[in-house]
C-alpha cells in the first residue's frame, strides 16, 4: 500500500537529519495516514479512504466529501476517488435536468 493521501495527493518526504557536528543522514518524512470513513450526502453511502489527518480537517472545513471533491483537481485524486466524483457528478447532472 502506497503511503499516499487518497485525496490530496500528499507522499512521502525526503531530508536529513543533522547531527551536532552538521553531519547529514538521509530521513524520510512520512505523512499522518489516518483510514477514516467518509459518507456523502448526495449519492447516500459511505466510503473508506486512507487519507492525511491535515486532509480531514480540509474536508470538514469546505463542508464534507461532496464539497470537498467539487473543488478537487483530478491530477490530485487517487483513480478510485475519481471514480466516485465521477459518479457524484453525474448524479448531480441528472438532479439539475
Amino acid at each position: 500500500m502506497a503511503r499516499r493521501c487518497e485525496l490530496t495527493g500528499v507522499g512521502v518526504m525526503t531530508g536529513h537529519n543533522v547531527s551536532h557536528a552538521n553531519n547529514k543522514t538521509k530521513r524520510r518524512f512520512l505523512p499522518n495516514l489516518v483510514d477514516v470513513t467518509l459518507s456523502s450526502e448526495a449519492l447516500g453511502r459511505s466510503y473508506k479512504l486512507r487519507i492525511a489527518a491535515k486532509t480531514l480537517r480540509s474536508v470538514d472545513h469546505v463542508g464534507g466529501l461532496d464539497a470537498f471533491l467539487a473543488k478537487a483537481k483530478d491530477v490530485d485524486l487517487s483513480p478510485r476517488v475519481r471514480k466516485i466524483k465521477r459518479d457524484l457528478q453525474k448524479h448531480q447532472d441528472a438532479a439539475a435536468a
